[in-house]
């Protein structure tokens, strides 16, 4: 898929995107970085055919999009799985493929609550999964997602990831947006940077962690013989780079501002604190601010 020269404003008012060229081909994960009220929405809703380009050009859109806006949240009493078979009736499907591909996707999302929620009674994170799974109902040959992270939880953050691969694998393409350069480097095969109504793409970045105040984090697999959950790191707020990983534990580099999130997560997967930024910890998995040791 292309863009070429596209342009978009709204009646005379300011330019939101000017003279935007970008290329996603087949088989990459393509990211869109930028600040808040940049344009990555109005660009990613042109990539998909919702808005027209005041100027330019969309080309060699596949004919199969699947598509995740920034907020999902239908005050609607049908239940999670009630809607997403109607969804793929409306793509094409019959009734019966359109419920078990719904199934499947809603288990391997883990919607809390059950298949059978209904949609207004969900949280944003959980709704956000009804989103995705409604995106994958029929295979895309262009997945786009607007900040799709938000609001998952860290289970799905895993499932996320490998469903991206899964479809740059099979020669789709994967359009997404995040804030966050560590996501935009670890999931991304190119990355353009939205800022001014221009759109760039990125070269080769210096190291984050030379330019941002960061911690060094050490966790361990815990001392009560439970093995905790192995979450997707890489993908957690804050993680500037995992520099290793072993059965035993795992070693980030982690902003000094998200430390105590991150923190408090590993903590509640069944995760021991055994260093931060040079100090050791008291030896009962937690730093020794905690007094009571290791935090449940």
């Amino acid at each position: 898929m292309r863009l070429e020269s596209v342009s978009k404003r709204y009646g005379r008012g300011d330019w939101i995107l000017r003279d935007v060229d970008v290329e996603a081909p087949a088989g990459e994960v393509v990211a869109f970085t930028g600040g808040n009220g940049s344009g990555k929405s109005t660009l990613l809703r042109i990539a998909v055919g919702l808005s027209r380009p005041t100027r330019g050009t969309v080309a060699a859109r596949p004919p199969v999009v699947g598509y995740v806006p920034d907020r999902f949240s239908p005050n609607e009493r049908m239940s999670a799985a009630a809607y997403l078979t109607h969804m793929g009736r409306v793509r094409g499907m019959t009734t019966s493929v359109a419920s078990a591909r719904a199934g499947r996707l809603l288990d391997r999302l883990a919607l809390v609550g059950g298949n059978h929620a209904p949609l207004r009674n969900l949280s944003k994170g959980n709704a956000q999964k009804v989103a995705l799974a409604q995106a994958l109902l029929v295979d895309p040959g262009l997945l786009v997602l607007d900040e799709p992270w938000s609001g998952l939880d860290a289970d799905a953050h895993g499932v996320l990831a490998e469903i991206m691969t899964e479809v740059a694998a099979s020669g789709g393409t994967v359009v997404f947006t995040d804030h966050r350069e560590s996501v935009t480097r670890a999931r991304a095969t190119r990355t353009y940077t939205v800022a001014e109504s221009r759109v760039a793409l990125r070269g080769r970045e210096p190291c984050v962690t030379e330019r941002r105040p960061a911690s060094d984090v050490v966790l361990t697999t815990g001392r009560d013989g439970q093995r905790p959950l192995d979450l997707p790191w890489e993908q957690l707020d804050g993680v500037l780079a995992v520099v290793s990983r072993d059965p035993t534990g795992v070693r980030m580099r982690v902003g000094r501002e998200s430390v105590d999130a991150l923190l408090l997560t590993a903590l509640q997967h069944g995760w021991s604190v055994e260093h931060v930024n040079g100090t050791t910890t008291n030896g009962h998995g937690a730093p020794p601010a905690a007094p009571t040791g290791e935090m449940r």
